[in-house]
Formats: C-alpha cells, structure tokens, sequence
C-alpha cells in the first residue's frame, strides 16, 4: 500500500508549509492525482484520516482529491486523447508511439489553514 508513503508526504510538506505560514491549524489539503500513479483514491483517504487522528494541529483537516485521467499525444499524427491506464494506442491512427502528457501527476494544489487572529494580537 504506497498510498501511506504518499500520504505521510504529503502531510509532512503541508504541516510544514501550514506552521512556516504561522497557522493555528491546518484546514484543507488539496491534491490532483493521475490515474497513471496507480494510486486508489480510497486508500489515500483512508492514510489521510489515520495520519490526522490524535494531531490537534491536523485533526479536523479535509481532504480533497481530483482524479486526472489520462491522455496522450499521438507522436504519429500528433492526434491528443484521453484514454483509460492500459489502452495508449492513437484512436486516428493506430500507432503505439505515443507519449503521456496528464495523467502521472501527483501534486499538492493547495493548503487552507487556521491563521491567528491579528485583532486579538493586536489587543494583547
């Protein structure tokens, strides 16, 4: 299950980027992952809430992940499709030279985060 690795990746550059940033708390993680990495959206999921659990900086974090399909482009004819992980062959011309341009992505888009109100520091 390589969705833990991922996971504690991802959560360990989020809560670093989360505290640099001053954040109270992290609130959301925002992640595009390509069918092609093979991983199951589930199992990240499931990483994501036993990572979390028992961390009252992570605890009541989201997490939101969009799938990318995959698609190519044909370096025959230079025709670009989507298609699913196991059938890559130009759908205009049938040629098996193609190359992968989305679908291998595994990226964090974005983090929301708790931030310390300045009112109250202000007060202080």
């Amino acid at each position: 299950m390589h969705e833990l690795g991922i996971m504690t990746g991802v959560m360990e550059a989020a809560t670093e980027a989360a505290h640099n940033a001053g954040a109270e708390k992290l609130l959301k993680i925002s992640l595009s992952v390509g069918e092609m990495t093979e991983a199951i959206e589930d199992a990240l999921v499931f990483a994501f809430e036993a990572l979390k659990e028992g961390d009252p900086f992570t605890a009541d974090a989201d997490l939101d992940i969009k799938i990318i399909r995959p698609s190519s482009r044909c370096l025959e004819c230079g025709a670009e499709y989507e298609h699913d992980r196991f059938h890559m062959l130009c759908p205009e011309c049938g040629s098996f030279a193609t190359e992968l341009i989305a679908g291998r992505e595994l990226q964090i888009d974005s983090i929301e985060v708790d931030l310390p109100d300045e009112a109250n520091e202000q007060e202080s």
